[in-house]
């Protein structure tokens, strides 16, 4: 099996900025709603997601976003972390990540991994808890 047989679509797309609130209010002017604010305390990192109907973008602030076409990952809504995890090291993919790993976004908490792609883009697997 591949690690997409464990998924069901596109979760949300990394965006990059070097100020959050104008992001933010950038995203709200087109139309989105933030649903949901977080901070990633080891890296002391503010995050965003804002949702306009399926499309969901997590912006973060992070000093690549000046550079054109900071787009960081694109994560697929995984439903079945350990299996495409799996799946992912069975076809030797290259794992970004340290493994599984997990944060306390949403209700109950999140577990991704990151692999990377042929022109080093990241793809991230999430699933949430």
């Amino acid at each position: 099996m591949t690690p997409g047989a464990y998924c069901d679509g596109i979760q949300h797309v990394g965006i990059p900025t070097d100020h959050l609130e104008n992001t933010i209010h950038f995203y709200e002017d087109l139309g989105f709603q933030v649903i949901l604010r977080a901070c990633v305390p080891e890296k002391n990192q503010h995050v965003a997601f804002l949702q306009l109907g399926n499309l969901v973008i997590e912006t973060y602030e992070d000093p690549v976003a000046l550079c054109d076409g900071a787009i960081n990952h694109i994560a697929l809504n995984c439903l079945d972390i350990e299996k495409a995890y799996e799946a992912a090291l069975n076809q030797k993919h290259l794992v970004l990540s340290n493994g599984i790993e997990a944060l306390d976004f949403w209700e109950r908490g999140v577990y991704f991994f990151i692999i990377q792609g042929p022109n080093k883009e990241r793809i991230e697997f999430c699933q949430k808890l």
